[in-house]
């Protein structure tokens, strides 16, 4: 395992930026990983659990702290089925690598999640999705180890109430995911998932619904979001980022009536079945009311919806490419929800831009955007 002390943030994060971690563990097995966190945890010390770096956004004083940078990596499959497959990866392997070892296998699920950047525990954590597929919906178990009690135990799927951009483990629970395993569709048949995404759909000349070759849904991903500087290009500065800055706010479907008649959104909440009944009727002892009687009816449920963060930053008058006089941050040239360092920016340039931006998005439609990345050392 390698240990450093007054090790540089900046260069293990997508972003770039970030002052010196008091010190920094790298194990390479599950074991050094295992034997890392009891050590720090036993100091009483602050500790962070760093992955890939691509959704974290450090500090210029850095972190007066240990940082376990999690460096294991393997994919082992651990069950085989009619139709499917389940393979346990350890938690520091390389997200992208895993989908492309599923697509060169031959197996669906996670195609549509290629190019994200980032490692394999860090996915249920922020419950990444992009295209029409979030990991929810491939995860299994996970092994987890508790930092309250020190003891590892598996976490299935339901246990990690996994929603939007987030989970459990942004609720409070804290530890260290060791490994997580995945649950894979065996296409025989070469074929994806159904394309769930109307873009991604139009990229492949496909309907929405329709299944396409793995390889060409994989590339066809990497190409759009290379388009937006979303796929790590040395070439590209665009891709000096944390991805996605902003999630998509969620609101009640009566706050999205306020809005402008062209703003994106979907509707996140399915709608309960209407249940057809006589009139007058008794149902579960309780009497249906008239039509007249609309007094007595329980009232409608609140629905939410989705918005576009990216549309919301756009109309609120910020255009790609924006920066504020003299910074070194800048909002990405090709893709208004990603924040980018254009070359020695700061972690206080990121954070002064951020809150910049959600200042216009609040001001022009009452909305506060939520950052997705994590802060160490300091706070939006």
């Amino acid at each position: 395992m390698r240990s450093a002390d007054d090790a540089p943030l900046a260069p293990l994060t997508t972003m770039r930026v970030g002052g010196p971690a008091a010190r920094l563990l790298e194990p390479e097995t599950e074991q050094e990983l295992l034997d890392a966190a009891r050590e720090v945890w036993d100091t009483g010390l602050d500790w962070f659990v760093l992955g890939g770096g691509s959704n974290v956004v450090a500090g210029d004083d850095g972190f007066d702290g240990t940082v376990i940078r999690v460096a294991t990596t393997g994919i082992a499959p651990v069950m085989s089925k009619v139709g499917s497959v389940r393979l346990r990866v350890q938690a520091g392997h390389s997200w992208d690598d895993l989908v492309r070892h599923t697509v060169e296998q031959g197996l669906a699920g996670m195609e549509a999640l290629s190019g994200i950047p980032g490692s394999v525990g860090a996915s249920p954590i922020q419950n990444i999705g992009a295209y029409g597929q979030e990991v929810e919906s491939s995860i299994v178990s996970l092994d987890f180890l508790d930092a309250a009690t020190g003891a590892v135990r598996r976490m299935q799927r339901d246990e990690l109430e996994l929603s939007y951009r987030s989970s459990v483990f942004k609720r409070g629970l804290e530890g260290v995911v060791l490994s997580v395993t995945f649950e894979v569709a065996d296409a025989g048949d070469g074929l994806s998932g159904p394309v769930q995404y109307a873009q991604l759909a139009s990229a492949l000349g496909v309907q929405v619904g329709d299944r396409a070759p793995l390889s060409e849904v994989r590339a066809a991903v990497l190409a759009l979001r290379a388009s937006k500087g979303m796929v790590l290009d040395a070439s590209d500065p665009d891709s000096v980022s944390a991805g996605s800055f902003f999630t998509n706010p969620i609101v009640t479907e009566r706050f999205a009536r306020t809005l402008p008649g062209d703003a994106p959104r979907w509707q996140v909440e399915p709608e309960e079945p209407a249940v057809v009944v006589p009139l007058g009727e008794l149902v579960d002892g309780m009497e249906i009311p008239s039509v007249d009687d609309r007094s007595a009816a329980p009232p409608p449920a609140e629905y939410h919806v989705k918005l576009s963060a990216a549309w919301l930053i756009e109309h609120a008058g910020i255009r790609r490419g924006f920066s504020l006089p003299g910074s070194r941050a800048a909002v990405s040239s090709k893709h208004t929800l990603a924040l980018v360092n254009r070359g020695g920016a700061s972690g206080d340039e990121i954070g002064q831009l951020a809150r910049y931006v959600q200042g216009r998005v609040l001001a022009e439609f009452g909305v506060l955007l939520q950052p997705e990345p994590l802060f160490v050392g300091h706070s939006l």
